[in-house]
């Protein structure tokens, strides 16, 4: 779609580069370049697989990655959108009337070559960006920056005019995890939002408790069983990891029709990998017991709740205490207004830099918590493809910005890459604006 969007201007250099399940004519007045890159990933980890449909050798996405984050940036507004009825509302990107090119340079595998991610630096730079998104870095260990083929590439780019955004990792909230600190580069942090989405748990004796999901199914409004996973352990596992519903640690027979209840442990911190677990032994629905955090894991299959340990701890105690405990889940509400102030995520990492201490990182928090934005329908995981989806991490907010900086670009085309860094990471004023001030803003420098 790119309803009210200019043409791309006669000095942009990009081309839309075909491949499977792409061609020129997916190009348009918004997506005006798409580049795709293979070689140096097959040189580093072998040939790319993509007969189970799950990758695509082309700029197209398949793990949804790149559509959330690149239409978080410079969406055009959809009305109506959500995420299975959670969250409904117009969506749009920061910057919706800035151009758009995709530089495909990760792999739905997980894997990103250095050549590739270099190559990808050197053709946007070629082609006249004027902002680079860079959703992605690896975890400490730093490599030097001489070594490091991310602060190489933006080093060049940010030598031509080019301001480079990257998100700040995701392994908060531990010290000195920050990623992405080239001192020439925005780093982001990520930060709640508003937002949530309560889920009621009534337990059989009346009483209510408040957790969060995003579950949207039917199977709710019924009591079921409830038991709490450590009491349940598989006789190849043990309580420990039974109790954080560990891979394989719950015994299939004691879990099948009940709603188990787990606790976030040292080594296992995740809901996703406890649902997993849930469904795999045919349980039918989880309260997962963690840390406080405004992080929700989805959930298609079965209903889901994520509690603190202050009720994961009454829900124990209910347990132990009863002879037949049920439970029962609402449907997942969306409620706004909740939080007046944003706050740090807890996965989003801390500074300081672990390779440069002396360099203050990450630069800026935004919104990377619970974002809803467009999504592949190739990377659904349930029978119905999906057009949005919530995500959380530093990918969701590293957009957030780059979108901001396009908006800065179309007012000061001449700044530098340092000035619009100076201008975003010291500036804090509210104003009003007329949102048709901004009828062109590009991604591209002007000349």
């Amino acid at each position: 779609m790119d309803d009210g969007m200019a043409e791309a201007p006669s000095r942009w250099k990009g081309i839309c580069q075909e491949g499977q399940g792409f061609n020129t004519s997916h190009c348009n007045r918004k997506l005006i370049g798409a580049r795709w890159y293979i070689k140096g990933y097959e040189a580093e980890f072998g040939i790319v697989d993509t007969s189970d449909g799950v990758e695509f050798l082309s700029p197209r996405d398949a793990g949804g990655h790149g559509t959330h984050t690149s239409s978080t940036a410079t969406g055009l507004p959809v009305q109506g959108a959500s995420f299975m009825g959670l969250a409904q509302g117009t969506s749009r990107g920061g910057a919706p009337s800035a151009w758009l090119a995709i530089y495909k340079v990760c792999w739905a595998t997980g894997g990103c070559s250095s050549a590739d991610i270099l190559a990808g630096f050197d053709d946007a730079i070629a082609d006249g960006v004027d902002v680079l998104s860079v959703s992605l870095g690896t975890s400490p260990p730093l490599a030097s920056y001489v070594a490091d083929p991310l602060a190489i590439g933006s080093f060049h780019a940010a030598c031509r005019g080019i301001t480079v955004v990257c998100s700040g990792g995701n392994s908060g909230p531990y010290s000195q995890t920050v990623i992405n600190t080239a001192p020439w580069v925005v780093t982001v942090a990520a930060s709640s939002v508003d937002r949530d989405f309560p889920v009621v748990i009534t337990l059989g004796n009346g009483r209510t408790v408040v957790g969060q999901g995003l579950y949207t199914g039917k199977e709710v409004e019924d009591f079921h069983p409830i038991v709490y996973g450590g009491d349940i352990a598989a006789d190849d596992s043990d309580q420990d990891s039974a109790r954080s519903c560990e891979s394989g640690s719950l015994n299939a027979t004691l879990a099948k029709g009940k709603v188990i209840l787990c606790f976030q442990s040292r080594s296992q911190r995740s809901a996703t990998v406890a649902l997993t677990m849930v469904e795999d032994v045919e349980a039918v629905g989880l309260v997962f017991a963690r840390v406080p955090t405004k992080d929700v894991s989805s959930c298609y299959r079965v209903p889901c709740a994520q509690v603190d340990f202050t009720i994961g701890t009454s829900l124990l105690t209910y347990i132990g205490s009863n002879t037949k405990p049920v439970v029962k889940f609402s449907s997942t509400k969306t409620t706004i207004g909740s939080q007046t102030s944003p706050e740090i995520a807890l996965f989003s990492s801390r500074g300081p830099s672990s390779l440069s201490p002396a360099i203050l990182k990450p630069d800026i928090a935004a919104p990377g918590v619970n974002i809803l934005a467009s999504w592949s329908p190739f990377a659904s995981s349930i029978d119905d493809p999906l057009d949005f989806k919530i995500e959380s991490g530093t990918s969701m907010s590293c957009p957030h910005i780059s979108g901001i900086v396009a908006l800065i670009k179309s007012i000061h085309p001449t700044w530098s890459p340092a000035a619009i860094k100076s201008a975003l990471i010291t500036t804090g004023k509210q104003i009003q604006t007329n949102p048709s001030t901004f009828a062109l803003l590009i991604l591209m420098p002007t000349t």
